[in-house]
């Protein structure tokens, strides 16, 4: 009988199970839409049925199960609690729902956490024991391993790097003007966007309202517009790295979302300001590469927190 571990992740816009192995080989995987105004319950029955089918079908012994969602979130006391996109979700005890349910451990992390997790195992981040991983998607948040383990601070709240402020003014990210979220993320793009095309003077696909994904698509069209705003993107993400850099002297960076799908528009402006404002000697020390599971972090990430718990 072979042993598996049970990937659930929960995300704003839908839900995954996975039924995986020791070496991140995904053998089942289900996913479903959020349902957010129908609060947690029909999604974690859902969960549960899902979950014993593949363990049913498989003939597996399941080892443990992980959990990712998004923050605020206690992982010590596995309590999931009214996440911005969740906010139904309102004190969920879920790892006692799986421990009761499964009899086996169960493990909870944030999204930004249990990304850093599936970049150490199986991703860019392979081989290190001191790394960073942005998530650069919707949002920007930080998931911070020292010495191969998850640092998540005196309550649990390491890695919200998209609060720095790293202009006086500029676009909000966590309600904050000149954030590090503001300027880097999905969200932060589409506002730089909608800033600089009403001062833009000439020719440019782009509309008024363009998204962060139309702004790539666009400049990989050659749209001047669209590549001007990714060079300012670019920029603060350089400042933005250089304070991580310079505090936590990382020996790899990990960047997903945006980062590898618009590099090349990202990283002169990056590199530049990061030649600035970074200590030269942590600088050097460290690498700054783009996530290598792209699409599929999401179910690396859920079975890694139950896997690198299992390690320990």
């Amino acid at each position: 009988m072979n042993n598996m571990v049970l990937g659930i992740d929960i995300g704003g816009t839908k839900c995954t199970v996975c039924l995986g192995n020791r070496k991140g080989e995904v053998i089942k995987r289900e996913e479903f839409p959020t349902d957010e105004t129908r609060g947690p319950d029909p999604a974690v029955e859902r969960f549960l049925c899902i979950s014993e089918r593949f363990i049913e079908t498989s003939k597996c012994h399941l080892e443990a199960v992980g959990i990712s969602c998004g923050s605020p979130l206690d992982p010590e006391k596995g309590i999931i609690n009214a996440p911005p996109n969740l906010q139904s979700w309102v004190n969920v005890p879920i790892i006692r729902i799986f421990n009761e349910k499964f009899c086996v451990p169960a493990f909870l992390d944030n999204d930004a956490n249990a990304g850093a997790c599936a970049e150490l195992l199986f991703g860019a981040g392979r081989g290190c024991k001191d790394m960073v991983y942005l998530t650069f998607g919707t949002g920007m948040g930080a998931g911070i391993i020292i010495n191969g383990n998850i640092y998540r601070g005196a309550n649990c709240y390491s890695g919200e790097v998209g609060h720095i402020r790293l202009e006086k003014n500029g676009p909000i990210g966590v309600h904050k003007s000149g954030s590090f979220e503001g300027f880097c993320s999905g969200s932060g793009i589409k506002q730089l966007a909608k800033r600089e095309f009403a001062a833009w003077k000439t020719s440019t696909i782009l509309g008024e309202d363009a998204t962060a994904k139309e702004v790539g698509e666009a400049a990989k069209k050659g749209d001047a517009l669209a590549i001007r705003i990714l060079e300012i993107s670019g920029r603060y993400l350089g400042l933005g790295l250089a304070y991580i850099i310079d505090i936590l002297n990382p020996e790899r960076i990990v960047i997903g979302s945006i980062f590898p799908r618009c590099e090349k528009f990202l990283r002169p402006a990056m590199e530049v300001a990061l030649r600035l404002e970074a200590l030269p000697q942590s600088l050097s020390a460290c690498e700054i590469v783009g996530s290598e599971l792209g699409e599929r972090i999401s179910d690396y990430a859920s079975l890694s927190v139950a896997l690198l718990a299992l390690a320990k």
